[in-house]
């Protein structure tokens, strides 16, 4: 059984997690700096959907959702958030300019991990049950890779997924459409454009219902035609 808010009790991690949400938006490996190969035409597609995460970031932050950054260490086990944010943005890098637009901010939270996967091996749901967090927005890159691993995660954890298609980016287009084919049909995330994306719904359907039981079909949390947007991959 998965533990949920009572079987932490009503604490808040000792006073330094005031916030309680049933919903929160994650950013999985935007703080990059992308030197890898494959890194270039990577930074191509993350630009724009940086645009894209930094409009909706704001957005859900102004409706009090809180955001997660789920970074990478790159493999560097002494490392912390913070120096990777500082080599992004001093350093000449290729991801600077995406570190730029997603830097975060001192209200935001992060959790560092040492795999593909925000989950394996981290305090990421640890953090999620405090928050009382049972939907997630997830946005970052690689969409094919640690975004997909990321949404495998969850769903076996029961969080609902909510997968912005214009916040998330991988190495090559078609990977990248695949990807969200897999989470909408295998992992029953909800896809479509990040601008209609409708927070009154969300957050109605954050109360803990048995998620298999749901379908992006009749429970859409997108307007209009937004809502059969998922279609389209």
């Amino acid at each position: 059984m998965e533990p949920s808010r009572k079987d932490f009790g009503e604490s808040d991690l000792h006073g330094n997690v005031p916030d309680k949400s049933e919903v929160a938006l994650l950013l999985i490996d935007v703080i990059n700096d992308l030197e890898f190969e494959g890194g270039e035409q990577l930074l191509g597609f993350a630009l724009p959907m940086a645009q894209r995460i930094a409009e909706l970031k704001t957005k859900l932050k102004s409706s009090g959702i809180p955001v997660v950054y789920v970074n990478d260490n790159f493999g560097k086990w002494r490392s912390d958030f913070n120096q990777i944010v500082t080599h992004c943005l001093d350093d000449d890098v290729r991801g600077k300019p995406l570190v730029q637009l997603l830097a975060p901010e001192s209200d935001d939270y992060f959790v560092l991990k040492p795999k593909h996967s925000g989950f394996f091996s981290t305090t990421l749901e640890l953090l999620l049950r405090y928050l009382g967090v049972d939907s997630l927005i997830l946005t970052g890159i690689a969409g094919n890779n640690c975004v997909l691993f990321t949404a495998n995660d969850a769903y076996v954890r029961d969080f609902k997924i909510l997968v912005p298609a214009d916040c998330v980016a991988s190495i090559k287009a078609d990977d990248n459409e695949y990807a969200l084919r897999q989470m909408r049909d295998v992992l029953k995330a909800e896809i479509g454009p990040s601008t209609q994306i409708d927070l009154s719904k969300i957050m109605e359907a954050g109360h803990g219902e048995n998620r298999q039981q749901q379908s992006p079909a009749t429970e859409s949390r997108y307007t209009g035609k937004a809502a059969r947007a998922a279609d389209g991959f």
